[in-house]
């Protein structure tokens, strides 16, 4: 039996008004979604399911953990997720993602399944550099430090600002003579 069938929400027999669902993902739900961003995880989402004559509103909250490797150390480590979502799927004639949150579906659509957004939800809310919590206050003492938080400090040391005093003032021969031609 394919795990993600549980994620079917049949929605021809639903009346005009708002429903709740609990879904729990675990190790079966990543392996059937076959993709390499999640292997292992224990996620629980709570669906609000608003039906109207036009379109349905799904309010998704996921909350649990994934096992995500270290970019630094290839440690694995839990990486906690507290997401609120919202997708709109609209009645029309055909099916089309008209942006991130709209999609249109069939009006005649029996079932939907929304294992695809939950973990399209998950993944989005991953960080973009994967850090073991043991190297994040790090990151942290660095983004404190001047040299390290995006501005260049010049600095010039009186010695070699003296240095420059000395020397002869040696100018090209060429500039000379456009600066001859500039004072004409």
């Amino acid at each position: 039996m394919n795990p993600l069938r549980a994620y079917d929400i049949h929605i021809a027999g639903l009346d005009n008004k708002r429903y709740e669902y609990d879904f729990t993902s675990d190790y079966a739900f990543f392996a059937a979604l076959e993709q390499e961003l999640i292997q292992k995880g224990n996620i629980q989402t709570h669906l609000l399911l608003d039906k109207s004559e036009t379109m349905i509103r799904l309010d998704f909250h996921i909350t649990g953990t994934v096992e995500q490797t270290c970019d630094r150390s290839l440690d694995e480590y839990d990486e906690p997720i507290d997401t609120r979502q919202t997708m709109l799927l609209k009645f029309g004639d055909h099916n089309e993602e008209l942006s991130d949150e709209i999609e249109l579906i069939e009006r005649n659509t029996p079932t939907i399944n929304v294992a695809r957004y939950i973990f399209e939800f998950i993944g989005l809310s991953l960080p973009m550099k994967r850090l073991h919590p043991r190297f994040r206050d790090e990151e942290e003492d660095y983004a404190d430090d001047d040299t390290q938080n995006g501005r260049v400090i010049y600095r010039s040391d009186p010695e070699s600002a003296n240095d420059d005093d000395n020397q002869p003032d040696t100018t090209d021969p060429r500039w000379a003579a456009l600066r001859r031609l500039n004072n004409n």
